[in-house]
């Protein structure tokens, strides 16, 4: 995971509607930076929704979301239409976003070691510093606490 006063590095991906997104493009603007492991999955679905709902809110206090992993451009549409989501959805097949935000570690679950995505949120400020960061994430929780940190 990337410190706090570190400056974020740039990047650009696709978004689900095959949009390419760089973080240069946000200057100006807060930008709540998301890891998340795959669509379509419960915790996942939660965050992404919860993000939705407040996305307004967000957008009022100058803040764009953006959510990745390493699902496919046409993975992210489908969980777009199929959870109504409204915010933007960024595809890192090669991990190399997610490699350079140090988010790609081992993970365990039923006694198995693999790596994955581990979920993690960042705020970056108007200036592309790295001002909040934590991979102790709880998806449901973590919208609300975002926006109140604005």
């Amino acid at each position: 995971m990337l410190s706090v006063n570190t400056v974020a590095p740039d990047f650009s991906l696709p978004d689900q509607n095959g949009i390419l997104h760089s973080l240069s493009d946000y200057k100006g603007k807060k930008v709540v930076l998301y890891f998340y492991p795959k669509d379509n999955t419960g915790g996942c679905t939660k965050h992404a929704k919860g993000f939705s709902e407040l996305k307004q809110q967000f957008d009022a206090k100058n803040t764009v979301i953006l959510g990745v992993s390493k699902d496919s451009v046409s993975s992210h549409k489908n969980f777009e239409t199929k959870q109504n989501l409204t915010i933007t959805l960024l595809s890192d097949e090669e991990k190399t976003v997610i490699s350079a935000y140090d988010v790609w570690h081992e993970k365990k679950m039923a006694g198995k070691a693999y790596m994955g995505v581990v979920r993690t949120s960042y705020l970056i400020n108007e200036n592309g510093l790295v001002i909040y960061a934590s991979d102790k994430v709880k998806a449901a929780e973590n919208p609300a606490q975002m926006l109140s940190m604005l």
